[in-house]
């Protein structure tokens, strides 16, 4: 992997991390146009490393809420579990048979077509919560279940906890909010277990070409997440569908036409 290919893979992430159009697919979708054919090594560890970056952008734009009190905690902890469970039982399977590029396309228009049936109950949903903090936790647990749909590539873990969110009392935006706090504990923990399971040693180089691809991912999702909150209050979910069935469709057409190996 080139340094371009690793700056254009890190904006890629900053841009699609806390969208629900699936940062994991559009990287695999990336990889796979770029004919980037390395298997594991650098060029895994590298898509799974740059994640911190986001996390640290999240973490940067939401501190008040952090330092608040610990029932926010309680309430991610409870949200957390599902996927924690889910993920230990299923990581081998997922890793093996669903990091592939047909596998992210199809998701990428499925989830598009289920954004776009809902989104009118999105806009229209009223919030029975006064604060995140104060969300049952029998929610929180229904949002983590939820959560636990984005293990399969191309699904979207924000789009997945959004979903969730509008279905287990919580409006547009309080069902944003709660995906962007939920991801910090979610991507920390699948983080480290990847890493942990893949584990590399890294040349000066590629420690470089990482701490870049890091920073580069922190400051495109700081940005992205803030335009993104007002565009959700003004607009919804819809356009995300749209978007994410196009890049589906044209994906596969694109394959077919150029023989790309879509893993199948």
């Amino acid at each position: 992997m080139t340094v371009l290919e690793s700056i254009i893979i890190a904006i890629i992430e900053g841009l699609t991390e806390f969208l629900p159009v699936s940062s994991t697919g559009h990287m695999i979708l990336a990889k796979a146009a770029m004919g980037i054919t390395e298997e594991g090594g650098f060029v895994d560890s590298f898509i799974v490393s740059i994640q911190i970056g986001a996390i640290l952008a999240i973490i940067g734009l939401y501190y008040k809420r952090f330092l608040q009190g610990l029932d926010i905690y309680y309430k991610l902890t409870a949200a957390f579990i599902p996927t924690a469970v889910i993920g230990l039982l299923a990581y081998d399977y997922i890793k093996g048979f669903l990091f592939n590029p047909l596998v992210v396309a199809v998701a990428l228009i499925v989830g598009g077509i289920i954004l776009i049936l809902i989104d009118k109950k999105v806009v229209e949903k009223e919030t029975q919560v006064v604060d995140l903090s104060l969300i049952p936790y029998k929610n929180a647990v229904f949002i983590g279940l939820f959560q636990s749909l984005s293990m399969i590539p191309g699904t979207s873990r924000a789009a997945s906890t959004i979903i969730g969110g509008v279905f287990n009392k919580l409006d547009k935006t309080q069902a944003t909010e709660f995906s962007f706090l939920l991801a910090v504990p979610t991507m920390l923990a699948a983080t480290g277990y990847d890493l942990y399971k893949t584990p590399v040693s890294f040349s000066n180089t590629e420690l470089l070409i990482l701490l870049l691809g890091m920073v580069i991912a922190f400051i495109t999702a700081y940005i992205t997440v803030k335009i993104f909150i007002k565009l959700v209050s003004a607009y919804g979910f819809k356009h995300y569908g749209y978007y994410r069935i196009f890049i589906g469709v044209v994906f596969l057409l694109v394959s077919y036409v150029m023989g790309v190996d879509l893993g199948f």
